[in-house]
């Protein structure tokens, strides 16, 4: 038999180990797929914090960075609460750095970057009336993509197809190069599409994060359907195309209900 090259043993290999990797603790909701992770936790960190810190450098310049005040404050208390439940999937997270951002701009988005890096954005809360719960189960869901390492996932694959080099990830910090490369990272963490079975993760993850931390999980139905109505003849806002609102995911969030309900109802006693 004609005997493979090194390198691709060693691909081969940590192909097969990566595929048997799951990053979390399944919860309640049962998140327990077994996950393709190709790159390291830290070098992926690393390439979203230089995002993070570029997006909010950005945001301060324009003097939109919001720090402080009543929405900030909001926003910082339920994200507290939902931090203390992050246990529930993974032991690990409960010592990340954890930020929250609010950037005064009138857009639908939010998001949670690799290591805890949260970003929202005041049109989210305000165009949509949103009460603490709704938030609550937003905040949760991005948190989701981050404890279950999704952007990790969708850079693996990227690596396993050459699309990113090892360079690229292993950039010197604070080099234009690293830049550079972060910025093409960015591509596979917030660009692309989360797939359906990771939106469907996402959702159920932050539903339970939400309830354990005392926030209603029926909150959930009532956000898609005014993230619908907001959208109703409209282009997809940002937040929509990459979460998509539709019958499927309503109906697959009731169905997580008798399963998160009484962790709410346990948590409010």
């Amino acid at each position: 038999m004609k005997r493979l090259p090194a390198s691709a043993c060693a691909l081969a290999i940590a192909l097969a180990l990566g595929a048997c990797a799951s990053t979390t603790k399944p919860g309640v909701v049962g998140a327990q797929r077994q996950q393709l992770m190709l790159v390291s936790a830290d070098a992926v960190e690393k390439m979203a914090l230089v995002n993070y810190t570029q997006q909010n450098q950005q945001a301060k310049a324009a003097g939109r960075l919001v720090t402080a005040g009543p929405e900030y404050e909001r926003l910082s208390r339920i994200a507290g609460r939902l931090q203390k439940q992050v246990g529930t999937f993974r032991d690990d997270a409960v010592k990340w750095h954890w930020q929250l951002v609010l950037i005064d701009a009138p857009i639908l988005n939010a998001s949670c970057a690799p290591g805890g890096k949260i970003t929202f954005y005041s049109g989210l809360v305000r165009q949509l009336k949103l009460s603490d719960d709704e938030i609550a189960v937003i905040m949760g869901h991005e948190v989701a993509h981050a404890l279950r390492e999704h952007g990790r996932e969708r850079v693996s694959k990227a690596y396993a197809q050459n699309a990113l080099s090892q360079a690229a990830l292993t950039a010197a910090p604070n080099s234009a190069a690293q830049v550079e490369a972060a910025n093409q990272v960015a591509h596979y963490l917030y660009v692309l599409p989360n797939s359906r079975q990771n939106e469907s993760e996402a959702d159920g993850m932050g539903l339970e994060l939400a309830a354990r931390a005392g926030y209603n999980p029926n909150a959930a139905i009532s956000v898609w359907n005014k993230m619908a109505a907001a959208n109703k003849g409209k282009a997809p806002a940002e937040f929509l195309s990459t979460h998509p609102s539709d019958q499927t995911r309503i109906a697959e969030l009731s169905a997580l209900m008798p399963k998160v309900t009484p962790l709410y109802e346990a948590a409010r006693r």
